[in-house]
């Protein structure tokens, strides 16, 4: 199966109801031709309901920033993953850097939402991996990527058809305006599906994984990436926030 490259939008919690839901519509109706890849928005979830909604008619797919790991249950505050499936979700980004920064989740966590991503829905995860600058300039990102995948699947199996999305964000390039050297992503994301065979094997890794880039991607550096073998699209934040630049992201793939 021929996997099609994916442009996904974060738009964290940058927009409030009516703003995010003005850009929903601008998002359907000029986002409409893109039958060689794949395209998703992530909101906030007070507006998951209402943006499935407007943008049904689209070929845009609706995701989550978040999940819960337990399907059910005294949660306060928390959403499962039978829940934002039951109001259209396809997608569900796990472990940003800014939820691993800001709200202490660790790898333990995360493993546990791929786990019940995986057992209670048909959502695609969205996992975020990715360095600091420290460890940047310690030279340990291999380090780093690796560990962060092996906490986060080990002992995960996947069947025949379920998919897995990573997202390699190098956490000193979010929100920056740096972006990293083409040439030095592509060599990352080698690394990330070395450590992902060594996990799953070839044969899977081939045709359930992708690998995409987040981190200050933009209509100017995307077109950079396009010709790279191993960069499978893109998880877009500041840039998802205009419509037709947004869009230029999605064309320049």
């Amino acid at each position: 199966m021929e996997k099609k490259k994916i442009v996904i939008a974060n738009w964290k919690m940058k927009l409030n109801v009516k703003d995010s839901l003005e850009l929903a519509q601008k998002y359907a109706e000029t986002i409409t031709e893109i039958a060689d890849k794949e395209v998703a928005v992530c909101p906030s979830e007070i507006v998951l309901t209402e943006i499935k909604n407007i943008i049904k008619d689209s070929p845009v797919k609706l995701g989550a920033q978040n999940v819960f790991w337990e399907d059910a249950g005294s949660y306060t505050g928390e959403i499962s993953a039978s829940m934002l499936q039951e109001v259209g979700c396809e997608y569900a980004i796990i472990g940003h850097s800014e939820r691993r920064e800001n709200l202490l989740e660790n790898y333990e966590m995360i493993h546990q939402k791929i786990k019940a991503i995986l057992d209670h829905s048909q959502i695609i995860p969205v996992l975020c991996v990715g360095e600091s600058l420290k460890d940047k300039e310690l030279e340990k990102q291999d380090y780093v990527i690796i560990e962060q995948l092996q906490q986060s699947f080990s002992g995960v199996k996947l069947l025949p058809n379920q998919q897995v999305i990573v997202a390699y964000e190098p956490i000193w390039a979010i929100g920056t305006g740096q972006v990293i050297k083409p040439q030095d992503a592509e060599n990352m994301h080698e690394i990330i599906i070395a450590a992902l065979v060594d996990l799953f094997g070839v044969d899977i890794v081939k045709n359930q994984f992708r690998i995409i880039y987040g981190g200050s991607v933009n209509n100017k550096n995307a077109k950079d990436f396009k010709a790279l073998d191993n960069i499978d699209g893109f998880l877009v934040g500041g840039a998802s926030l205009k419509a037709e630049e947004f869009l230029e992201i999605i064309k320049a793939l």
